[in-house]
């Protein structure tokens, strides 16, 4: 015969899960047996808290169990569930650590969940180990051994803060249209084409399309922002050379920005983008024009997350280009219309990363003024 089981809540008690309910991240089944907890105390029978809740009678039985033998926080709590004991021993876990760590055979580029569990038979006693019990274990280590990151470590030194600050000063500078701030860079992209024709979406049944494609080359896109107005504009070539630098460098001049006084360009350090490439394109005279109306603002090294093109350039290809395009009179058509939804919208980047916010995340890099010599 079962023990009925009264529950009478203090008004502490009352209050901290009164509070629990109406607020606040917890659990699903917490949350369900504060409201059992909560109807048993206001005389609701056991019954209907299970209907009203949409628990089982169990449920109900053993949260006010848990209450009355112990106390709010053990009912709220889960209970301790029987299990298999662990394959592994400690110190076989630290073997598999260790193995997962090491070198992987002869013959293989990584350690995979099935050879771990090989090794693991031959090196200790047991008959069989299953992947899922590998995967566990290296999982409580947070160890991947089939994974590999990459990595560019740049030399922050004090030229890399120079430039750095420098480009996070002009980010923070007031909107000017006499002295835009225009980020530059460039990016290529293939000519992808279809062999068969894809086949149109239809109801219950999504777009389909052959896994065989057709090559047709590639092309080069040249992307100008403007740091301040939501302005964009996408210049495609079929290369990208020294002379179609500088001729970017005169249509910003002369076609996008002609009533500037100084246009502040923000670009990386690639080879071409020199203020030389100006004058193997052109005349002296006209390289010197043009060069008049620029100034050159360059991110440090391995630093080109510092221009904001980079994400305008992002957004392209998520937007637009994540698909096959066979043809580059197809892409110069479709990038314009993404390009004039882009700028009707003026979309701008919401840039956060500033000057203080440098100084304080790459405090390493600075000078460290206590170090300095003092004078004798």
């Amino acid at each position: 015969m079962n023990i009925r089981y009264r529950v009478n809540l203090t008004e502490a008690e009352r209050a901290q899960l009164t509070a629990m309910l109406s607020g606040g991240r917890h659990a699903a089944r917490k949350l369900k047996r504060a409201q059992i907890l909560l109807a048993a105390d206001a005389g609701v029978g056991d019954e209907e808290i299970a209907r009203s809740i949409s628990v089982g009678g169990s449920t109900v039985y053993r949260t006010k169990r848990r209450f009355v033998e112990g106390n709010l926080d053990l009912a709220l709590s889960e209970e301790a569930r029987p299990g298999a004991a662990r394959k592994l021993s400690g110190k076989e876990t630290a073997l598999l650590v260790a193995t997962a760590c090491s070198a992987p055979p002869r013959g293989r580029k990584r350690w995979t969940l099935e050879l771990l569990a090989d090794v693991m038979v031959r090196l200790t006693g047991h008959e069989g180990l299953s992947r899922e019990t590998v995967r566990r274990r290296l999982n409580e280590d947070d160890l991947k051994p089939w994974r590999r990151d990459m990595w560019c470590i740049p030399r922050v030194d004090g030229e890399y803060v120079a430039r750095m600050e420098d480009v996070l000063d002009l980010y923070a500078e007031k909107a000017n249209p006499k002295r835009p701030v225009v980020c530059f860079d460039e990016s290529p992209t293939q000519l992808i084409g279809e062999v068969r024709q894809p086949i149109r979406a239809a109801p219950g049944q999504p777009e389909r399309y052959d896994c065989e494609y057709r090559r047709n080359g590639t092309a080069n896109l040249f992307v100008f922002f403007d740091a301040n107005r939501g302005w964009r504009h996408v210049k495609v070539t079929q290369q990208r050379t020294a002379k179609d630098f500088a001729e970017c460098m005169r249509d910003l001049v002369d076609t996008h920005y002609p009533k500037a006084e100084l246009i502040r360009v923000v670009l990386d350090n690639l080879s071409t983008h020199t203020a030389g490439a100006l004058y193997e394109r052109f005349p002296a005279s006209e390289a010197h024009r043009i060069l008049q109306r620029i100034e050159f603002h360059n991110t440090p090294k391995h630093a080109s997350w510092l221009n904001m093109v980079e994400i305008e350039i992002g957004v392209l290809r998520g937007q637009c280009l994540d698909r096959r395009i066979g043809k580059c009179e197809t892409l110069i058509s479709e990038i314009r219309a993404w390009q004039n939804q882009r700028n009707a919208a003026r979309a701008r980047i919401n840039w956060k990363f500033t000057t203080e916010k440098a100084r304080d995340k790459l405090v390493r890099a600075y000078p460290d003024t206590f170090k300095e010599s003092k004078p004798l």
